[in-house]
């Protein structure tokens, strides 16, 4: 079940933020940020939206959206996924994803927009190019991977 993001969530979605962004493979967030800068960066204000896939009471992802940029471009939406490594390869990101485009779509928005999806995150391109995205470029080594040295950032988009 995906429901709206509540204060006491944070308590257990802070540790797969935490998880996801120390490391390093696939977000361009400061591995060393406290819970509090996530928590800024992650927790959206309206117009946007965050939510989280729950299981029982487990909290097995979370995502983020709104408006990809504001002024002229807020007509494209934007969001970002993180799933616990122990409810990967469950379906959990595709739900999250399906969500926001759903989301996007039924608040009006021409498309959506990922700004820097890691070339080498397989899992994660080949998820958003089954519900309908495309790489619209790619920018070469601008993400230092800890194990990979400097890989592509890619951009996608759907129209919605």
């Amino acid at each position: 079940m995906i429901r709206e993001f509540a204060e006491p969530d944070w308590a257990r979605v802070w540790p797969i933020v935490d998880e996801v962004v120390e490391a390093g493979e696939t977000f361009a967030y400061d591995p060393g940020m406290t819970a509090e800068q996530a928590y800024r960066i992650w927790v959206e204000a309206p117009p946007g939206r965050t939510v989280v896939a729950v299981e029982g009471d487990r909290i097995l992802g979370t995502a983020k959206m709104g408006p990809n940029r504001p002024g002229p471009g807020a007509h494209v939406s934007t969001a970002s996924f993180m799933v616990a490594a122990g409810a990967r390869g469950r379906g959990v990101g595709t739900a999250l994803c399906r969500h926001a485009l759903d989301w996007a779509r039924e608040r009006g928005y021409a498309g959506m927009q990922f700004n820097a999806v890691t070339e080498s995150n397989r899992a994660a391109v080949e998820l958003y190019r089954r519900l309908g995205f495309g790489v619209v470029g790619t920018v070469p080594g601008a993400f230092a991977h800890p194990r990979l040295g400097r890989v592509g950032l890619h951009i996608m988009y759907r129209e919605l």
